[in-house]
């Protein structure tokens, strides 16, 4: 949906909206409700995006064609929401986002049998209880920035790609398995100890930054992973990597690595991110990547004792004949 911006001035125009028209996009309008919108029967999208209200206009669950509704960044509270489950005309709805409101569960959107997209992140809601009501047909789940504990009633999304639980309060990684489809999982800033993925083998992108994690342990079988990001952890060894022979983005800044391990085999590696560790030389750095000296293009060492060293970009640049970033330094 176009993102409008430069508009919180301006008052829609009831009469300026077609009858045929299919997408009408509100955002950034400081509605306190939508008294002085006409809602024309034919919309498939609606975007409230960054406005005042507190209620849900009753006129919403009256268009048939609706696809997607966006009510992010308003003040709906659970009560607010309670009649989104009685909406049956609005039934065929695929993207419901609820992003930054005041929701402290989650909504029932058991009636919405092809929702793809459903997005509650920055709530207060603490616990996923109510997601087991959610359709299997959902592709992407966010529930960042809540309150929640537990990992819960996600065990029948087969054909979920992304789930995003980031910042929350998650200590244990767990009911992963039946997620065959799951492309990016993103749980960073939360307390997790250990890696568990349950056997997942397809997925892409995965986060685990701003954890308690000791130990890389636990990526072996991801043999399809692209990206991995584990900075500010406490991992004190590089280990379990020479499998992910797909890998491309690798970040374990801000560990207590001292030296490095285990890449040697990953000849797709472009960007490795290694900065504010304790690695103290560079000797032997040209051996332990050694199938990735051609192809990788950024690496950030800075704010390790090995970065100190009178050489340290010339060595760099020796190494990997093709790097067209170090640290903060670009080149040509």
């Amino acid at each position: 949906m176009e993102n409008r911006s430069d508009n919180s001035d301006e008052k829609p125009s009831g009469d300026s909206m077609s009858e045929s028209a299919t997408v009408l996009d509100l955002t950034s309008f400081q509605l306190h409700d939508l008294e002085s919108v006409e809602l024309p029967p034919s919309l498939t999208e609606l975007d409230l995006t960054t406005n005042r209200l507190s209620a849900l206009d009753p006129r919403i669950g009256q268009l048939p064609n609706l696809k997607k509704l966006s009510l992010r960044q308003n003040l709906i509270t659970d009560a607010a929401v309670e009649p989104l489950s009685s909406w049956q005309l609005i039934s065929h709805l695929e993207e419901l986002v609820l992003r930054d409101n005041q929701l402290k569960k989650i909504p029932d959107v058991v009636i919405f049998k092809k929702l793809l997209v459903f997005d509650v992140s920055f709530n207060e809601i603490s616990s996923l209880s109510g997601l087991s009501k959610v359709s299997s047909t959902l592709r992407e789940l966010y529930v960042s920035k809540n309150e929640v504990t537990k990992m819960e009633e996600i065990e029948h999304f087969h054909e979920l790609q992304i789930l995003e639980l980031g910042s929350n309060r998650l200590r244990v990684m767990e009911l992963l398995e039946n997620l065959k489809n799951l492309q990016e999982l993103w749980l960073g800033r939360n307390r997790i100890r250990t890696v568990n993925l349950c056997g997942l083998k397809c997925i892409k992108k995965i986060s685990l930054q701003s954890n308690r994690l000791t130990s890389m342990i636990g990526f072996q079988e991801c043999v399809a992973l692209e990206e991995l990001y584990l900075s500010h952890n406490g991992i004190a060894k590089m280990e379990g990597l020479s499998t992910l022979v797909n890998l491309r983005v690798l970040d374990v800044s801000a560990n207590k690595l001292t030296e490095i391990n285990d890449i040697e085999n990953l000849t797709k590696l472009e960007d490795l991110w290694l900065n504010d560790n304790n690695i103290a030389s560079l000797e032997g750095l040209a051996e332990a990547v050694a199938g990735t000296r051609e192809k990788l293009t950024t690496i950030y060492l800075e704010r390790n004792p090995c970065a100190k060293s009178p050489n340290y970009i010339s060595t760099l640049r020796q190494i990997f004949p093709n790097i067209e970033q170090i640290d903060s330094e670009v080149y040509a």
